[in-house]
């Protein structure tokens, strides 16, 4: 089930919707069929840990350097 994102062209209103099967968007606010299909990012969890993550792959302290990290 895929989530697409919107912009009606007839109220110029942003949305979302999940669409199932061949079921055609509707603007939520006015009705509208006429929409268009904006690009959205994909977004992705990354991290389950406690610790941010850092550039290079590492944990972000002295000790994991460019790699694994030593103080997990």
């Amino acid at each position: 089930m895929p989530l697409f994102e919107y912009t009606c062209e007839k109220c110029h209103a942003d949305f979302e919707l999940l669409l199932y099967g061949q079921e055609q968007p509707v603007c939520p606010d006015c009705g509208g069929r006429k929409l268009a299909k904006r690009f959205s990012v994909p977004a992705a969890h990354v991290s389950s840990g406690n610790l941010p993550l850092a550039p290079g792959g590492g944990c972000g302290r002295p000790q994991c350097g460019s790699g694994g990290c030593q103080g997990m």
